[in-house]
């Protein structure tokens, strides 16, 4: 038996789509989550709307905050898909860090490069125009998990995933999303957006934050 078998048969727990493991300000729980298989949503409460602050997938691990600081929860965990997951304790957890360098310099690493992506998340969420915001994160979202293909890249994101991620209702960003693929910048299927050209998009960007300066110029 492998040691992650090892790790699963004592920690491993399956939770089912639509589970909300803890919710933003919880007190009660402080459990780390390691996902295996599955995903799960981290959202959190801006104003009167909901806004994503990830999606995270197998291999991947959230709530080590509370975990560490014994503070409520900052956001919101919801099981998106069918997922199984290691549920650490707080005690656990310190046990692995002291007996594990490798386990604290990776989570060192990691948390390093949450906080630099929640710094470039608050700038895009910071943008007053809604069109500016969608594809700030769509640009984003390219570099991050951007694959190559066709000459372009292949994010995978379903349209309202997007708009959750920027921040923006369905209403306020359709028109945009529309504009792009009539210019053939983008192409959206069920489960991901195509980019044909990251110049394009670039363009269209600096268009709008010209128009959002200027007004529209007849």
């Amino acid at each position: 038996m492998t040691e992650q078998d090892l790790l699963l048969q004592k920690f491993g727990r399956e939770f089912i789509k639509g589970t909300i493991l803890f919710k933003e300000g919880d007190t009660q729980s402080k459990e780390m989550y390691v996902i295996h298989k599955g995903k799960v949503k981290i959202s959190k409460n801006i104003g009167d709307k909901e806004t994503v602050l990830a999606n995270f997938g197998p291999g991947e691990f959230f709530g080590e905050m509370a975990t560490l600081s014994n503070m409520p929860r900052s956001a919101t965990a919801e099981v998106i898909e069918d997922s199984l997951m290691l549920v650490i304790d707080p005690k656990t957890f310190e046990t692995m860090i002291k007996n594990n360098n490798e386990v604290a310099l990776r989570m060192i690493k990691k948390l390093a490069d949450r906080l630099q992506e929640t710094d470039k998340r608050i700038e895009i969420l910071m943008i007053k125009d809604s069109n500016s915001r969608v594809i700030h994160t769509l640009e984003r979202l390219i570099e991050l998990e951007g694959v190559e293909k066709n000459n372009g890249f292949v994010v995978n994101i379903t349209l309202n995933e997007l708009y959750d991620k920027a921040g923006v209702n369905v209403e306020h960003a359709a028109e945009i999303i529309e504009k792009l693929q009539k210019a053939k910048i983008i192409e959206i299927s069920d489960k991901e957006i195509f980019v044909a050209s990251k110049d394009k998009l670039k363009q269209f960007l600096e268009f709008l934050i010209l128009r959002e300066q200027f007004g529209d110029l007849d």
